[in-house]
């Protein structure tokens, strides 16, 4: 397939442009984002009314004024993140390393330390992609491993594809389950998010910020398939807006369970906590509360009469 078709020239741009503004200044992007947010939450109308509904369902004690607000940062939080995703693929070690700061980096380095298999538990916060690369910038020794979605225009994939394969270890799509399980029986690090709606066989309904949801349960299979090491870790912008945290927390004990339904409770609360800290981060434009039963998203209008979306 050759992609210099004309069909493709306006990707070819659009790459080009982001792979230069990478050149600019960490606060000159963060500004950009801002401007870009702003714009997007004005023109993308379904995301806002999905992101509202998300947040009404997740914090109903706040009030509509807080609520939109919310939404309107998240929007600012979601352009930033499409320039730090640019930033993971093309940004240089020198602008990078000093805009990371660490908490309980420990964890990691006592399970790598006992040769443990390591499952790196994330979620779908905004500045996901670029964590993986700072995670790298960390810990140059450990051929990481990584689950990711595949970009729905194959240019983009390809480009993005042939930079993970230089960061990371080995990048792997995220239907390829057996790969996964593969690298863990190996011994190399897997790192990957669960938290996106999953209908899927192995889904599970659990409570995720009081609403039953339909989650994946993963990582309680992968745990007990591989003997896998549990370590939550979590990227996200500091509050000062001067740095990442790069954020890792104790490894999950007695994990797995012989409950499925109680493991995967345990991991939707564990993103709860942090979702709470850091609000306006996390990827609500996406339509989490699903079951196969019911969808909040269709006529919520109708049957919540007193919503603001």
């Amino acid at each position: 397939m050759s992609y210099f078709h004309p069909r493709y020239w306006l990707v070819w741009m659009s790459l080009g442009l982001l792979r230069l503004i990478t050149f600019l200044p960490w606060q000159v992007q963060m500004s950009l984002g801002k401007g870009l947010g702003n714009l997007l939450y004005r023109l993308l109308k379904k995301r806002r009314r999905i992101c509202c509904i998300n947040l009404e369902l997740a914090f109903p004690e706040l009030t509509p004024i807080e609520r939109e607000q919310l939404n309107r940062q998240h929007f600012v939080s979601l352009a930033q993140g499409f320039f730090e995703a640019a930033m993971s693929w093309w940004a240089s070690e020198k602008m990078l390393l000093p805009l990371m700061k660490t908490e309980g980096e420990e964890y990691l380095t006592r399970a790598l330390e006992n040769n443990k298999s390591i499952i790196l538990l994330s979620a779908h916060f905004t500045s996901l992609e670029l964590g993986g690369r700072l995670l790298t910038l960390l810990k140059p020794e450990i051929p990481l491993h990584v689950v990711y979605r595949p970009h729905q225009n194959k240019l983009i994939e390809s480009q993005v594809a042939k930079v993970r394969t230089q960061r990371y270890g080995k990048a792997i799509p995220k239907l390829q389950v057996r790969e996964m399980i593969k690298s863990l029986k190996a011994g190399f690090p897997l790192w990957y998010a669960q938290d996106q709606s999953y209908l899927g066989k192995n889904s599970v309904v659990v409570p995720f910020f009081g609403v039953p949801t339909a989650t994946n349960s993963a990582t309680s299979r992968f745990a007990t398939i591989s003997g896998a090491t549990v370590i939550p870790f979590f990227t996200v912008r500091s509050k000062d807006n001067t740095h990442y945290l790069l954020r890792f927390l104790p490894p999950l004990d007695n994990f797995p369970s012989d409950h499925i339904e109680a493991d995967t409770l345990r991991i939707n609360q564990l993103i709860e906590s942090q979702v709470k800290e850091f609000p306006a981060q996390y990827l609500w434009t996406h339509k989490r509360f699903k079951t196969k039963d019911i969808d909040f998203y269709n006529d919520y209008s109708h049957t919540h009469p007193t919503t603001h979306c």
